[in-house]
């Protein structure tokens, strides 16, 4: 079996109720959707192996992999995930929450996009929703989204720092009218690592 991998790093999990985990990103070619404030060329990508993925990771030290993109639920399958998890890996996807996610995941992240994502979610339950939000958006009660352990607004970086200091202004309010909802900030971006 092979998947079209964009790229692969060891890092640091910048966001989300996972924040500041070490992981392993592999990000997967290819999406459903083109949003404006994607901070990712994910269209390229190399057709590789399970096996030459592993090879690619084995000697990180952390046994957690996210499966990002694009959108990873669009390859990402069972027998991948079964590969992975007899090899001792736990693993995190990050998704538009379009597809289903496997049952074989261990921890699930829903960040609907588009105007509006969050009606387009097929799983009824996953660990945390995230929400990339500008200023001026409109907010989804939670009653309209997954059930989830957590509940994040995001909001988006801009190229022109002003206007990420309004979204970040204006998550911050919302949260402050329904706090169901908590902050996570991109702290990859705030303290420049991959």
């Amino acid at each position: 079996m092979k998947l079209k991998v964009n790229e692969i790093f060891y890092s640091l999990q910048g966001e989300g109720g996972r924040q500041g985990e070490a992981s392993v990103f592999i990000r997967l070619s290819g999406c459903n959707l083109h949003c404006d404030f994607c901070d990712t060329g994910f269209e390229s990508g190399d057709r590789m192996e399970l096996a030459d993925i592993l090879s690619g990771i084995e000697n990180f030290p952390c046994k957690w992999i996210i499966w990002t993109g694009g959108e990873p639920s669009l390859q990402l399958n069972d027998e991948a995930l079964l590969f992975f998890r007899e090899k001792g890996y736990r693993q995190a996807i990050e998704s538009n929450g379009s597809f289903p996610f496997s049952p074989l995941l261990d921890y699930t992240v829903c960040s609907p996009k588009g105007n509006p994502g969050y009606a387009k979610i097929k799983n009824k339950k996953v660990d945390e929703v995230r929400i990339p939000v500008r200023a001026g958006d409109r907010i989804p009660p939670v009653s309209d989204l997954p059930e989830a352990s957590f509940y994040f607004l995001s909001p988006v970086f801009e190229a022109d720092g002003k206007t990420t200091a309004d979204n970040i202004a204006f998550c911050v309010e919302q949260i402050k009218k329904d706090p169901v909802w908590r902050l996570s900030v991109q702290v990859h971006k705030l303290i420049g690592i991959t």
